[in-house]
């Protein structure tokens, strides 16, 4: 996800994003404690995505 896609989105929206990356996130962490995981750059690129709709939500805030 690119933060210019981001931006074009609203509160919610962006809010439900957060909730569903968090929960993939939790996914994924299962998955590479159990061994099962095979794109572990896959963990990388769900933080990052959270961050950056964090990041996109604060700014909103602040404006």
């Amino acid at each position: 996800m690119k933060a210019s896609e981001l931006r074009q989105k609203s509160r919610d929206e962006l809010s439900a994003l957060l909730i569903d990356l968090a929960r993939e996130s939790f996914a994924l962490k299962m998955q590479k404690g159990t061994g099962q995981l095979t794109k572990t750059a896959q963990v990388k690129q769900v933080r990052r995505d959270v961050a950056r709709v964090q990041t996109i939500l604060n700014e909103m805030a602040r404006a």
